[in-house]
């Protein structure tokens, strides 16, 4: 197998790494891949899976790690992120005689080839053909369900002072799609644009969803939006982050999530009370996988990692 990253490098198996994962979703895989005992550092933002990972040595945050101790871990390979790293990490990475495997799934389906490189560079091919038949059958599940979903207009706000949004070549647009969602607010020349909202922004909207991350967004801040703007009502959701963005092994039961979500808001506002269906933005959004200083700085602007290392 031909084990290829995202920025064309090759990669050659090696079941014995030593591995620093600098991407919360890309350590939770790893854990799940049953590679924790190899897992030797990780950022302060990789929580899960919990306590697991807590014995695993922090080194910063995702955009920017004490190098030193780094180094002292000697690690054979660091797993980063396009969106979630600089590049000059990773050039530094490199200098240090440690290799760079760097990922960008842009859609649902990468996670299938994401599984794969990881299985096949460290040795459980077993493990991530497992995953991948599962991430199969709950797309197929979504994909049943989309059948009779309504096709929607969605605000996705993830951050605030500014609003920023995700543009449609993202991974939480392209998942979103799945659900028959189109995302607002697309910028071309930006993969998560800042954006002014007005009425004439609310009413273009048929949702308004506020993820629990990158920013944490809570219920207050639902309802604090539609204060300001009343014909949200209705339509202004808090959802859960870490479900619609990561991807990785969490993108399996993302994927559940989302048809569980769309189908319970495909029930208009005033018939759901009646009808008791359950809005799983209401029962679980507050068990997220933000870390809680998430709100000093937007975790998913892009850093332009794709020029990095080849």
């Amino acid at each position: 197998m031909i084990l290829i990253d995202a920025v064309g490098t090759r990669h050659t198996p090696a079941p014995e790494a030593r591995i620093v994962s600098l991407v919360p979703s890309l350590t939770e895989l790893l854990f799940d891949l049953g590679l924790g005992s190899q897992v030797v550092g990780r950022t302060g933002w990789c929580i899960h899976p919990s306590p697991e990972v807590r014995q695993v040595k922090n080194l910063g945050g995702p955009k920017r790690i004490n190098m030193r101790k780094f180094a002292a871990l000697a690690p054979t390979h660091a797993v980063l992120n396009i969106d979630e790293n600089p590049k000059e990490m990773s050039e530094e990475i490199a200098r240090l005689g440690v290799r760079p495997v760097v990922t960008h799934p842009i859609a649902p389906e990468d996670n299938l080839a994401l599984y794969r490189l990881f299985g096949g560079l460290f040795g459980r091919e077993r493990e991530a053909e497992a995953l991948a038949g599962r991430f199969a059958d709950a797309r197929a599940r979504l994909a049943e369900a989309a059948k009779t979903l309504p096709p929607r207009r969605v605000l996705y706000l993830i951050w605030m002072n500014p609003w920023m949004t995700v543009s449609a070549g993202t991974y939480i647009s392209r998942l979103l799609a799945a659900a028959n969602w189109t995302t607002l607010g697309h910028d071309p020349s930006q993969r998560y644009p800042s954006l002014e909202i007005d009425e004439r922004g609310v009413a273009e909207a048929d949702l308004i969803l506020f993820a629990t991350e990158p920013f944490p967004f809570q219920e207050r801040h639902v309802a604090d939006f539609v204060r300001r703007f009343p014909a949200a009502a209705g339509k202004a959701h808090l959802v859960r982050g870490d479900m619609l963005s990561w991807y990785g092994s969490r993108a399996i039961p993302g994927l559940d999530y989302l048809r569980e979500l769309a189908v319970a808001l495909a029930v208009p506002a005033g018939l759901r009370a009646s009808q008791n269906v359950t809005n799983p933005a209401q029962r679980s959004a507050t068990e997220t996988g933000s870390n809680p200083d998430s709100v000093k700085s937007p975790g998913i602007r892009p850093s332009r990692l794709s020029e990095g290392p080849s």
